[in-house]
């Protein structure tokens, strides 16, 4: 028992059913779904980008309000794939039992889990095209080079749908994601350079930034606005998909620990 659980995910194709069906849940509700998930990042890019923004000089070589609105395509992924992976993820597993449904059928539980994260990272991509298309009307971005914020959008969904089932595997309810979200999620929003360049930090918390998935996410994509390429942009990548690779990896062996008990 003790080696199946730690044994190596066996992936197959058969997880595109789920996502399939987790798609056709989903556009019932589709409208509210987006409009919630981008009204939150644009009243922030929009607030803080034109109410700070009247204050503060160019901020690494743009405007403030550019400066933000990079991070927030960012940040808005990030929530939108850590929402999805917890609270859904966790209503369709525990609430509504839809797991145990499936895994009645010839469907393994890594091609469930490989579902959820596949979908979280689908619909925070889904976020992160809305607040670029917000960037492009406004005017804070028109070169060709900010199109690769739209597959750098999927792999932060991926990383974050990947770490985020990792507290729904442990959650023993929804009010255990306030942790998640008080403990780790904000943190990283306020240290990772979405409202103020990581430099400005100490150093102590420099080193702390530099550790975190979103930091590396957010050095990705401001170079992208201005048309440039960004600098280390393979370490960057790298880290992001370490995180995805081990999230997935820890949250299916606590997901059978879970599920055999």
């Amino acid at each position: 028992m003790s080696n199946r659980i730690y044994a190596l995910p066996r992936l197959s194709l058969r997880f595109y059913p789920i996502w399939q069906r987790h798609w056709l849940v989903w556009k019932k509700v589709a409208a509210a779904s987006i409009m919630g998930h981008l009204a939150d990042p644009v009243i922030y890019m929009l607030g803080l980008g034109y109410g700070l923004g009247s204050f503060l000089p160019e901020m690494g070589g743009m405007s403030y309000m550019a400066f933000l609105a990079a991070g927030t395509v960012c940040y808005s992924t990030m929530n939108s794939a850590s929402f999805e992976a917890l609270y859904s993820g966790f209503a369709r597993m525990h609430e509504q039992r839809t797991w145990e449904a499936i895994l009645n059928t010839p469907i393994s539980l890594e091609d469930v889990v490989l579902s959820e994260i596949l979908w979280a990272a689908t619909k925070s991509l889904m976020s992160g095209v809305a607040v670029l298309a917000v960037i492009w009307v406004l005017g804070l971005s028109h070169a060709l080079m900010s199109l690769w914020m739209i597959p750098l959008a999927l792999l932060i969904g991926l990383t974050f749908a990947s770490v985020g089932l990792i507290m729904t595997a442990l959650a023993p309810a929804y009010d255990f994601f306030m942790y998640y979200f008080t403990l780790v999620i904000t943190p990283m929003m306020m240290l990772c350079g979405v409202f103020f360049p990581v430099a400005k930090l100490p150093d102590t918390l420099q080193i702390v930034a530099g550790i975190l998935p979103l930091t590396h996410a957010v050095d990705l994509a401001r170079p992208l606005m201005s048309g440039e390429v960004p600098p280390q942009f393979a370490l960057h990548i790298g880290v992001l998909l370490g995180y995805t690779f081990l999230g997935f990896y820890v949250s299916l062996v606590l997901f059978r620990r879970r599920l055999a008990k």
